[in-house]
Parts: C-alpha cells; structure tokens; sequence
C-alpha cells in the first residue's frame, strides 16, 4: 500500500522491500537525527499486520512458533519465527496479546502468505486469522508516557517505540517524518538483522543471532525445533552475522546481495543491508561463513570493511568458544 506521505513535498519513494514509503524527505540525516532524539516518526506503513482472536490463540501459536507463547502476558511485546520444517526462517513476527487477539507485524507483503499458512493450520481450534494490513499500519517514533494498552507496541532501536495504529488516525501531527533510510540506520547500528535482507532461504536461526530474541530453547515441539536444538547442543552453524564498519572515502554503499569478499577475490558472503549512520558513517550487516577469521579485512561489494562480530563463529550453548583469529606472521 502506498503511504499518503509520498506526496509530501521532498519525499524519494524507497527501493524494494520498502517501495510505498519514502525513503527520505530531502533531509536524510537531520531526519536521522530527529528520530534518534525523538522529534519524528518513522512511516513503516508498508509492514503487514495480522489480527490472531479467539480462546486458543496462545496455545495455537505456540504450538507453531519458536517462541513460548501460551503463558504471554497481556501487552508484553516477543517476537517469534516461523520455520521451515528443516529450520529455515520463513517468517519473523513482532507481537503482542492486548488479552483479546494477538497481533503481530510482519515483512512487507508477507501478510498473504503468513496468514495462508496459519488459516491451513487451524483445523478444530477458536481461532480466527486476519489480515488487516488494510486497516492497521505501523509507525516508529518516540516513546513518549506508557503507551495505551489498546495500541499494541515494541520497544525498537535507538529507543524508540514502534505502534500499530488505526490508519484512519493518521500520522502523528506534532512530529516531522523521518524517511525509512532513517529507521534502518538505526536498526542496523544496533546488528538487528532484517528477515529478507539481512537474511535468505537458507537462515536459520543461530546464523542471524534471532535465537536470544525471537526462540525459546526450553520450549516443547515446533516445526525446525531438531535444527535450533542440534546446533544449540553443537554449536557451529554454517554462517555468522556480521556487523561491518565501511570505508568512508567511498560516495556508494553496497548494495543488497553484493557479494563479500577476502582479499584475493574469495567470495565468502553477502552484503545485508547498509546505511549511513550520522555517527557511525556507512554501515552494513552482512552473513558469511563461519570460519572466515573475526579480524580478516574484507570487502563488501568492492568497498572495504573491518567487521565487528554479531554471532560467534562457534555459536552454541554447549560449545567451546574461541574466536577465530589469524595466525601471527612468523618473523
């Protein structure tokens, strides 16, 4: 869906995923800023929101989900994935209980899907599944006092507080906008990997560093539950989010699915997603393998990168860390 915001004057409509919102509104790093300092809102109306209601909907989703759900106390913010029978991140919601639904925000145009798979999953249980993208959006801005416990909202990056709000209500009047560029600075900056940026067909969970915040590992059976528990006990996934300090003499970021490199041209991963942080400078997350050493110089779409460890190379609760280093040079 479209926001009404791109008609405001000196809004860039973004790129895909986030085609429907602006990107900017002229002033990319002053809106930065302002929703750093909690003087703007960001328009993230181009999310999918799903409504869950009905007696069985904690169990029911627990049941499906990674997270412990069926105990969620009434307006406590988790977030969940929906895995592939072999482990794979499917979906990553964001929800809440308001104690008569459950709602949750989701990648831009999941909803369909999402809900697709919920409805095929509800057999003889109270349950009802809705997409009310159409109805509802979401938008980040300050936090501000507790907010009302019939707007269901999450704590977000740089302190800010995201909301699903009636899209009839309309944006905050008392605050400017902030272009999506802004947001994703600030998500990126504190190494919050995105579900289909930051992420591809074959994440799993240890890999993106989703297990401390959206898995709960004492939790009875779910579909991937054997690969979450298998890498868990053993350690060792396959690849590790990294977070990436980019060279600042270069005017362009990489782009996403840029290929990352070690010098001599060994592709070992791929560019996330980048930004330009008006502290930090340009910044990126990006997945690469696992035995590539945590201090290796890299290069992230031809644009040199020092990496910052995300998610440990040995991973695991069961397994013994040590960080890959190279070895010194023998004088």
């Amino acid at each position: 869906m479209e926001s009404p915001l791109l008609q405001s004057p000196g809004a860039v409509a973004a790129d895909p995923p986030d085609e429907g919102v602006a990107a900017h509104y002229g002033e990319p790093a002053q809106e930065q800023r302002a929703l750093a300092a909690g003087a703007a809102f960001a328009d993230r109306s181009n999310r999918g929101v799903v409504r869950v209601s009905g007696p069985d909907r904690l169990a029911w989703l627990h049941s499906l989900l990674s997270q412990h759900l069926d105990a969620l106390k009434p307006h406590e913010p988790t977030e969940a994935l929906l895995l592939s029978p072999n482990g794979h991140v499917e979906h990553h919601l964001f929800l809440v209980d308001d104690g008569e639904a459950v709602w949750a925000h989701v990648e831009p145009g999941t909803a369909p899907s999402l809900v697709e798979f919920l409805d095929r999953m509800r057999f003889m249980l109270r349950v009802e599944v809705a997409d009310v993208t159409g109805e509802y959006m979401v938008v980040t801005g300050p936090p501000g006092d507790a907010p009302s416990t019939d707007v269901p909202s999450w704590p977000d990056a740089a302190g800010t507080t995201t909301r699903i709000v009636p899209r009839a209500g309309g944006f905050p009047a008392d605050l400017r906008p902030a272009g999506i560029w802004a947001y994703e600075a600030l998500r990126i900056a504190e190494h919050r990997p995105r579900f289909g940026l930051d992420t591809d067909h074959r994440t799993i969970p240890h890999e993106a560093g989703l297990v401390e915040t959206a898995v709960h590992l004492e939790k009875g059976c779910y579909r991937g539950q054997e690969t979450v528990a298998r890498v868990h006990n053993l350690g060792r996934p396959p690849r590790r989010l990294v977070f990436l300090h980019l060279d600042g003499s270069v005017d362009r970021l990489p782009a996403h699915g840029d290929p990352v490199e070690i010098p001599g041209g060994r592709q070992v991963g791929f560019v996330g997603s980048a930004a330009r942080h008006h502290e930090l400078g340009p910044i990126a997350l990006a997945t690469v393998k696992r035995n590539v050493p945590v201090d290796a110089e890299l290069l992230a779409g031809g644009v040199a990168a020092a990496q910052e460890v995300v998610v440990s190379p040995d991973t695991g609760a069961n397994a013994q860390i040590d960080l890959r280093r190279r070895p010194a040079a023998r004088g």
